[in-house]
């Protein structure tokens, strides 16, 4: 491991270590279960909720919905912003919408779906929508830092299209989508389940928060938030392997 690799490691944990600590520290000094709680109270409640039957079908819930949310804002970005890339027209009429929905408060939009769309839907709408931006802002960026003189030399030679993807656009392309990727991850979590709370959804994570913030339970609102952010940063990691597997795989076949 190289000497930067170990001293970021190093950070890294010395940061998490100091946050808790200072978590701790606060929750002493207040000494008030109904205002804050410490992270030892947290992982005890978070492990009780881990052995219920309950805790594990919100979790599968949010998940699917969020999930779902993402995979079709991810898909319909790559060809909206392949549309743009090709044709500035598509960017043109495209601008305003992108514009609107990153301008438009999230609340906002919870509580207009809310009157289209059942609760269980709305994260999935929600996630969806909040993230589209951000990903079909950063893949048309990287489609417009292709290289132009390969992008000259493939239309001189007649290159197909097929094989100008792999060997022109998607070099370009990995490096802002993934950093998009990264933004847009968090984005959804935070969006779908926020959208959860306000719609108040039942057998969801965000139904459980709710029900937590009612009943005073601050242990369980901040172990499900807990669960909320490993959920997230599982989700992250492993479709960002995946993404830079796929990129691997691609340019390997060429």
């Amino acid at each position: 491991m190289r000497p930067e690799k170990r001293n970021t490691k190093g950070l890294r944990i010395l940061s998490a270590g100091l946050a808790i600590g200072f978590w701790e520290l606060g929750a002493r000094v207040i000494h008030n279960r109904l205002l804050l709680v410490g992270p030892i109270q947290t992982l005890t409640r978070l492990w009780s909720l881990l052995g219920q039957r309950t805790t594990w079908q919100a979790i599968a819930f949010t998940f699917s919905r969020i999930g779902l949310g993402f995979f079709l804002a991810f898909v319909l970005a790559l060809i909206l912003a392949s549309l743009a890339a090709a044709f500035p027209w598509a960017q043109v009429l495209l601008g305003p919408y992108v514009l609107a929905i990153q301008s438009v408060p999230v609340a906002s939009f919870i509580v207009i779906a809310l009157l289209w769309l059942s609760g269980k839907r709305l994260s999935t709408f929600i996630s969806f929508l909040m993230v589209l931006p951000v990903l079909y802002s950063n893949a048309l960026q990287g489609l417009k830092n292709a290289d132009p003189q390969l992008k000259e030399m493939a239309k001189v030679f007649r290159i197909p299209l097929l094989r100008q993807i792999p060997g022109i656009y998607l070099p370009a392309l990995a490096p802002s989508l993934r950093s998009g990727c990264r933004v847009a991850l968090g984005m959804c979590f935070k969006s779908g389940v926020a959208a959860e709370v306000i719609a108040v959804t039942s057998h969801s994570i965000g139904g459980m928060l709710y029900d937590a913030k009612v009943y005073l339970e601050i242990s369980d609102l901040f172990a499900w938030t807990l669960i909320i952010v490993i959920l997230s940063l599982c989700f992250e990691k492993a479709f960002l392997w995946l993404l830079d597997r796929v990129f691997f795989l691609v340019q390997g076949s060429l």
